[in-house]
C-alpha cells in the first residue's frame, strides 16, 4: 500500500470512528439541537476535508465541474438541510470507493511496472584492468562488461566468454530459459541465471532493446482509444448538465407548486450524488490499461489503447512469409536416396559442396554436422547456374539442379513438394535428391487456425518467393490467399487492393518480421512486428510488437483486445443504465441518499472490478 493510500485509509478510519460517536451522541440524546452538528462536522472534516479542499482549488483554477465539486456540493448541502448523518455517510462511502479505486489502478499498473523493472541499474565494466560499476548510459560501444549470476544484462552485446541460461520472460513472456554461449548475441533486460558472462557492448544504452521497450511502454497511455476520447468529451458536457439540472430541480418545482424548498433541495442533492461520473471516468481507461498490461505479460507490446481497440475489429490479416510464418533460414527438410542410405547421400553432397560458400552448400554442410576432410575431395568445380562437380574418394559426384541432371543425361526423380532441390549423381548414376527449404515455424499452423477461430474474415500471405514454394507453404498452413514473386513495392500495392475488401468498420492487419517491411507496416491499419526481440526496425515501425517468434500470439492479441473492448462496453452500458434509473427515482423523490451512494460508489466499484478482468490472461 502506498503512502497516499495509507493516508486515505487513516482518514476513513478516523471519519468512521467520529461518525459512529456522533450517531451515538445523537441517538442517546446526550447532544440535542444545534449541538449535534459539531461532532458530525468533525467527522465530515476528517473524512472529507481533502475533497472539499481539492474542489475549492479546482474552482480557483477554473476547473469547476468535477467529481470533487459534485461531492462537496451534495454533502455540504445535506448539512444545510439538517441531514448531518447523510452528509457524512455519503462522503465516507465516497472515500471508501476512491480508496478501492486507487488500489485497483495500482494493481493494473503493476503488470506494466513489472516490465519497467527490466531497466538495469548498473553495468560492471572492465576499465584499466579493474572492474567498476557504471551507469549503463555511460558505457561505450566496444567496452567489455561482466554479468554475474542473478544480474540483469544492462546493454545489448555479444558474448566473448562464458555460457549460461537467460531468463527472457520480462521481454517475451516465455517461462523457458534460453541457453547462450560464446559468440551469441544477448539483449539488455534479460536476467543471467547461472554462469558468468563477459560481453562486448554493441549498442549504446539509448539504442538498446531495453531502452526502446521502456520508451514504448511509458508512452502507451498517451495514445487514447475512441472510447476513452468519447468518455472525456461526454464528461465535459455531462457534469455541467447535471449540475444545472440539479439547480433547476431544487428551485423550479417549489416555485411552481409552492412546495417545501428543503425537500426539493434534498432531492437535488441526491440527484448530484447519483450523477457523479466516476464509474465511467475511471473504469474505461482502467480497462484499456489492464488490457495493455495483460498483453505485455504475454510478450505482446501494444503502443496505445487506440491500437488495442482497433485490433478488436481485425478482419483481414496479411502475413509476410519469410521470417514471419517461416524461419527465414534454409535447412535440409527431406533426403530421398535411391539405392543407398540417407546418411551416405547427405555425406556425398556435403563433400561435393565443401568448397562452395553458397547458402545451399552451407545448408548441406550444416545438416551433415561433422567436420569435412577436404583431402578426400579432388577436382572440385563449380558449374555456374547448375551446381558442382567433384571427385569424392575416387567417385565422380554431380550435385545440382534439374539442368545439371539433364546436361549429364541422367534420369532424375521430381519431388512431390516444393523447395530448392539438390539432385545427386554418382559415377553417372542417379543417387537421389535432397530438398532444402525455408522451414515453416512450428507455431505457424496453430496461428492460422487460431485466427480462423477468432472469426477473422481472411488470411493472406505475401512473399517474394516463387509461386510453387509460396503455394506449398500456404496450403500446408491453411492460408486463404497467397501472392508470390512480389517486389517490396508490390507488397504495398497488394495491401492497397486488400483494403477494398475490408468493411467500413473493419481493420486490415499486417504482420512482418520488421526488418524490411516498414512501408507495409506503416500502411496497414495495424502493423504487427513479429519476432522483434532485438529488432530496432520492428519496434520503431510497428503499432504492436510481439517479442517472440510465435505468430499465434497475433490471435492472442486479438482476443485480448476483444475482451477488453467488451468490458469497456459493459461498463458504459451498466454505469449509464443504473445512473439513468436512479436519476429518475431521485428526481421524483423515490431514492434516498443511501441509494444515491450505491448509484455512485457502488456502480464505480462494480465497474472497476469488471475492468480489472482485462488483466487476466485467457486463451
Amino acid at each position: 500500500m502506498t503512502k497516499k493510500q495509507k493516508k486515505a485509509l487513516y482518514r476513513i478510519i478516523a471519519g468512521a470512528i467520529l461518525f459512529i460517536a456522533a450517531e451515538i451522541l445523537e441517538k442517546t440524546g446526550i447532544l440535542t439541537g444545534i449541538w449535534t452538528l459539531f461532532p458530525f462536522l468533525a467527522a465530515f472534516a476528517a473524512v472529507g476535508g481533502d475533497v472539499v479542499t481539492k474542489a475549492f482549488k479546482n474552482v480557483l483554477r477554473g476547473q469547476v465541474f468535477d467529481e470533487n465539486f459534485l461531492m462537496s456540493i451534495a454533502t455540504i448541502g445535506a448539512f444545510f438541510t439538517g441531514e448531518y448523518g447523510e452528509g457524512v455517510a455519503v462522503m465516507l462511502f465516497y472515500q471508501v470507493g476512491e480508496l478501492f479505486q486507487s488500489y485497483a489502478v495500482a494493481k493494473s499498473r503493476r503488470s506494466i511496472s513489472d516490465l519497467m523493472n527490466i531497466r538495469p541499474d548498473y553495468a560492471n565494466v572492465e576499465r584499466d584492468g579493474e572492474l567498476v560499476s557504471a551507469d549503463p548510459e555511460e558505457v561505450a560501444i566496444g567496452e567489455e562488461i561482466l554479468v554475474k549470476a542473478g544480474e540483469k544484462i544492462p546493454l545489448d552485446g555479444v558474448i566473448i566468454e562464458g555460457s549460461s541460461m537467460l531468463d527472457t520472460s520480462a521481454l517475451t513472456g516465455e517461462a523457458v530459459p534460453r541457453e547462450v554461449e560464446s559468440g551469441m548475441e544477448v539483449l539488455s533486460g534479460c536476467v543471467n541465471m547461472n554462469g558468468l558472462l563477459r560481453i562486448r557492448v554493441t549498442k549504446p544504452f539509448g539504442e538498446s532493446t531495453v531502452a526502446k521497450i521502456l520508451d514504448l511502454v511509458e508512452n502507451a497511455s498517451s495514445k487514447k482509444s475512441k472510447s476513452e476520447n468519447f468518455i472525456t468529451k461526454f464528461a465535459r458536457y455531462y457534469t455541467p448538465f447535471v449540475v444545472i439540472s440539479a439547480l433547476l430541480l431544487a428551485v423550479i418545482p417549489p416555485l411552481l407548486t409552492g412546495g417545501n424548498f428543503a425537500e426539493w433541495i434534498h432531492r437535488a442533492l441526491i440527484f448530484l450524488v447519483i450523477s457523479c461520473p466516476c464509474a465511467l471516468v475511471i473504469s474505461v481507461p482502467l480497462s484499456f490499461f489492464g488490457g495493455i498490461g495483460g498483453a505485455s505479460r504475454d510478450g505482446i507490446l501494444v503502443k496505445g489503447s487506440n491500437y488495442l481497440e482497433a485490433l478488436a475489429q481485425a478482419e483481414i490479416i496479411v502475413f509476410d512469409k519469410t521470417g514471419t510464418l517461416t524461419k527465414g533460414s534454409f535447412s535440409v527438410v527431406e533426403i530421398q536416396p535411391q539405392g543407398r542410405e540417407k546418411e551416405e547421400l547427405l555425406e556425398l553432397a556435403a563433400f561435393a559442396e565443401a568448397y562452395s560458400n553458397h547458402p545451399i552448400s552451407l545448408s548441406l554442410q550444416e545438416a551433415y554436422g561433422r567436420e569435412i576432410d577436404r583431402a578426400q575431395v579432388e577436382q572440385a568445380e563449380e558449374l555456374s547456374g547448375h551446381g558442382v562437380k567433384a571427385v569424392v574418394r575416387g567417385k565422380t559426384v554431380y550435385a545440382g539442379n534439374e539442368k545439371l541432371m539433364k546436361q549429364q543425361g541422367i534420369a532424375f526423380q521430381i519431388p512431390s513438394e516444393a523447395g530448392t532441390v539438390v539432385h545427386v549423381a554418382v559415377d553417372g548414376s542417379y543417387a537421389g535428391y535432397i530438398r532444402i527449404a525455408d522451414e515453416v515455424k512450428p507455431d505457424a499452423k496453430k496461428a492460422i487456425e487460431s485466427l480462423k477461430a477468432c472469426r477473422v474474415k481472411k488470411t493472406v500471405m505475401l512473399t517474394g518467393d516463387n509461386r510453387d514454394i509460396a503455394e506449398s507453404v500456404a496450403n500446408k498452413l491453411g492460408v486463404d490467399r497467397v501472392y508470390a514473386e512480389l517486389l517490396p513495392g508490390d507488397k504495398v500495392d497488394k495491401v492497397e487492393e486488400l483494403f477494398k475488401e475490408v468493411s467500413p468498420k473493419g481493420k486490415l492487419v499486417f504482420a512482418g518480421d520488421g526488418m524490411n517491411d516498414a512501408p507495409v507496416l506503416s500502411r496497414a491499419d495495424i502493423g504487427i512486428a513479429m519476432g522483434a526481440l532485438g529488432s530496432d526496425a520492428a519496434i520503431e515501425a510497428a503499432d504492436v510488437v510481439i517479442m517472440t517468434d510465435e505468430p499465434s500470439k497475433i490471435a492472442s492479441a486479438i482476443r485480448i483486445s476483444r475482451r477488453t473492448l467488451g468490458i469497456v462496453k459493459q461498463n458504459i452500458v451498466f454505469a449509464l443504465g443504473v445512473k439513468a434509473f436512479f436519476l429518475i427515482l431521485g428526481a421524483f423523490g423515490l431514492a434516498n441518499m443511501w441509494e444515491a451512494v450505491f448509484a455512485d460508489v457502488g456502480v464505480s466499484v462494480i465497474a472497476i472490478l469488471n475492468a480489472m478482468r482485462a488483466l487476466q490472461k485467457k486463451d
